[in-house]
């Protein structure tokens, strides 16, 4: 069945020439079919030179908002418009605005994973595999680090030289990592390395023997032929069990799945490509300009 419904979602597309995005979290169905998967960046910006008119994205709404934002050319499809980031809107961007008028002297680094009007508030966007580089690059001695105090809290020990302040955001998924969970699978998989998202709380993130985006974990264990314990969201290790059936990547706990990286089906990807389902993307022009702008500066900074 779900073979069948691959067939006519590859035959599709071709058909209507559309381009498929998936992240990287979206289940092994899905990135089977895709054109490009991979981090949410990552895809926003390989997409701008995709040879499409129109793209669908399997993954959540900033995602989605994203590849718009560098592609406003192309018409943006999110397969399943449900499919959301609570972290991304944890920040009202007008508590954004407000800080900045009491502290002009301060730089709002904002982490991709935020909507589009926070992006648009804020001087600078980071991922999680620049966001150090880009720290360390600024000018402003504080930075206002936002939405994800774990993130944030990780450059803060890594960035010693800048003042940063965290709010109170985080991704519900990684957040619920404890020390106590990572020393449980150490326990269990002896001699295994560690590999975690810097979206888990600090406490848990220092028995980490690596500490990356999904993009850094898998990369690392495609240049290693050993079992590790995965720190990230589930889907991770179902891709590179596929990849590496030989091997074993243990999940590090079974709290590490995401719920609306779930929402998303084949089914979904088919309705979105004959019409019937999926949310085309649209954002103001001024907005997507602005929200542009601080894209641009992660760009130059983190080269």
């Amino acid at each position: 069945m779900i073979t069948q419904l691959q067939e006519e979602i590859l035959k599709l597309k071709k058909e209507k020439n559309i381009g498929i995005l998936a992240h990287s979290y979206q289940s092994t169905d899905i990135l089977e079919i895709a054109d490009l998967k991979g981090d949410s960046f990552a895809l926003s910006e390989k997409a701008q030179d995709l040879d499409f008119d129109t793209v669908i994205m399997c993954g959540v709404r900033f995602m989605a908002d994203t590849v718009k934002i560098l592609s406003p050319e192309k018409k943006v499809i999110l397969a399943a418009p449900d499919a959301t980031c609570p972290m991304a809107e944890q920040i009202d961007p007008q508590r954004v605005i407000d800080y900045k008028k009491e502290h002009p002297d301060h730089t709002v680094v904002a982490y991709v994973n935020t909507t589009t009007e926070l992006k648009a508030v804020s001087d600078v966007c980071v991922t999680s595999s620049s966001a150090q580089k880009i720290v360390e690059r600024l000018d402003a001695e504080t930075i206002l680090f936002i939405p994800d105090q774990n993130l944030g809290s990780y450059i803060r020990e890594k960035v010693p030289t800048k003042k940063v302040v965290l709010w109170d955001g985080y991704c519900p998924v990684h957040h619920q990592i404890t020390e106590e969970d990572v020393q449980s699978c150490k326990l269990a998989h002896p001699g295994c390395k560690v590999l975690m998202h810097p979206e888990c709380p600090g406490n848990a993130l220092r028995y980490a023997d690596v500490v990356g985006s999904t993009a850094d974990i898998i990369r690392y264990c495609e240049n290693t032929s050993e079992d590790v314990i995965i720190g990230t969201e589930k889907s991770v290790g179902d891709y590179l069990s596929l990849c590496y059936p030989q091997r074993n990547f243990y999940l590090l706990s079974k709290k590490l799945i995401c719920p609306d990286m779930r929402i998303t089906t084949l089914t979904d990807v088919y309705k979105a490509l004959i019409g019937s389902g999926g949310e085309v993307i649209e954002i103001e022009e001024n907005l997507r300009l602005a929200a542009r702008r601080a894209i641009d500066q992660m760009i130059r900074l983190g080269k």
